[in-house]
């Protein structure tokens, strides 16, 4: 039986080991007011994220913008005057497990919806092989693409050609596809036993991919 890992926390930390990798992931640290605040100053809007869970499960956007302070969670939205108000609120509807905060990509989005991309490989006797490359566009009024959460599948090609048409689209799959081998390497070396991954990429506006999530049981 492949081997599955549920933390976020200790995949995020093993593949920023290595430069080839690290480059590609989203600022991280774990939640607390000082460090939300931190994030805020510094990238203006940051995604929480329960460390161990899955399906875009309590997943939480939280802006800054001036002295205003929101917070997205499913489709509610809040605003605040004040960080310490915010924060309150936001402790009271997140998910009762530990979180993480992670650095906000505002992801190349379709008809104003954002889109991001998995890629899933699985370990046969040949070696590790693709099994797919597809896009997800999140349902209307959601900042989570999982298709749980009403998300639409669409393949990886035709994402990218209506999310950025500028952008070398062959290559970019490529590109996609090369981090993904050489992230399988590392989540090898450091969680021996691992028979599957499904790597969940975002890309910005000007194309740069970046690592959002890797999930050992992806679905």
């Amino acid at each position: 039986m492949s081997r599955q890992l549920a933390s976020k926390w200790r995949k995020t930390a093993a593949l920023m080991k290595y430069p080839v990798a690290a480059v590609h992931i989203p600022q991280t640290k774990a939640f607390n007011s000082r460090n939300l605040l931190y994030m805020l100053q510094r990238h203006g809007m940051v995604f929480i994220k329960p460390i161990v869970g899955g399906g875009g499960y309590g997943v939480i956007r939280v802006s800054r913008s001036g002295n205003i302070y929101r917070y997205t969670h499913m489709q509610v939205n809040r605003s605040f005057t004040s960080f310490t108000q915010m924060y309150r609120s936001l402790v009271r509807v997140k998910a009762r497990r530990k979180y993480l905060i992670q650095q906000g990509i505002h992801l190349a989005t379709i008809d104003g919806r954002p889109v991001d991309y998995r890629v899933k490989v699985v370990k046969t006797e040949h070696g590790w092989v693709f099994r797919s490359l597809v896009g997800r566009l999140a349902r209307p009024g959601l900042c989570v693409t999982n298709l749980s959460k009403g998300g639409t599948m669409l393949s990886g090609k035709k994402a990218l050609a209506l999310s950025l048409p500028h952008i070398a689209n062959r290559y970019k799959r490529h590109e996609m596809r090369s981090l993904t081998l050489n992230c399988t390497h590392i989540m090898e070396s450091q969680f021996p036993g691992i028979g599957q991954l499904g790597f969940d990429y975002g890309l910005d506006h000007s194309g740069r991919i970046w690592i959002l999530e890797v999930n050992t049981r992806p679905q």
